[in-house]
């Protein structure tokens, strides 16, 4: 969450190094953080974002991704150096996780590396209390994804996930406009999350009367 180097490595080519490293071989998240060094916090961050913006199916993962990206990002927040749990260190990835990662998000990193410039409206991302703010972005998008939601309605974790992806990247790169249109996904995701949960309530409100004396019907 913190940004790195003022030129580093794009995207793309980190997960393409670390698909390359382990394409036959199982990957846990430690490992990650060890391969990635003083970048580890951020690029882990968008690695496990990543899969949930994309078609890519890893399904089971939402929620342990999810946890990962909280710890990070909520240490972010208080300033914390990056750490995780042991447990979330021992999670295993496919042997062909970031091969299936980047064939899936190749189009969204390509739009995002070709659009997002470096020290672009940067004093937007200098100062350790926009750092706290933006990584608190973060921290919401996360508990979002973390929910355990059905299947429908669609996109409850691609929406979190591009806020993720978007904002932290842009703090890599130290794009102010980045993070302006981080938090303007962000507030449609909000506002998403809202509408959805007021059709959920109008509808128990409504039906649920209903179901529960059908329900006691057959059981009596």
């Amino acid at each position: 969450m913190i940004p790195g180097a003022h030129h580093p490595r794009e995207l793309s080519e980190e997960l393409y190094d670390l698909g390359l490293l382990h394409a036959e071989n199982p990957l846990t998240i430690g490992e990650i953080l060890t391969h990635l060094e003083a970048r580890a916090s951020a690029l882990l961050v968008i690695t496990c974002a990543l899969p949930f913006s994309t078609p890519v199916s890893i399904p089971g993962l939402s929620t342990p991704f999810g946890l990962v990206i909280l710890f990070l990002a909520t240490r972010a927040f208080f300033g914390l150096p990056p750490w995780l749990p042991q447990r979330l260190h021992r999670i295993a990835l496919p042997a062909s996780f970031f091969a299936k990662v980047l064939n899936a998000s190749r189009r969204l990193i390509g739009w995002l590396e070709r659009r997002l410039k470096q020290d672009r409206l940067s004093k937007l991302t200098d100062g350790q209390w926009k750092l706290r703010l933006h990584s608190g972005v973060v921290m919401i998008a996360a508990m979002l994804l973390i929910l355990p939601l059905p299947p429908l309605p669609p996109f409850t974790n691609t929406l979190p996930a591009l806020v993720t992806v978007i904002m932290t990247l842009s703090l890599l790169k130290r794009d102010g406009a980045g993070v302006i249109a981080g938090y303007g996904i962000f507030l449609f995701t909000i506002g998403y999350f809202i509408f959805w949960s007021a059709v959920v309530i109008a509808s128990i409100e409504r039906y649920g009367g209903k179901v529960w004396d059908f329900m006691l019907g057959i059981i009596g």
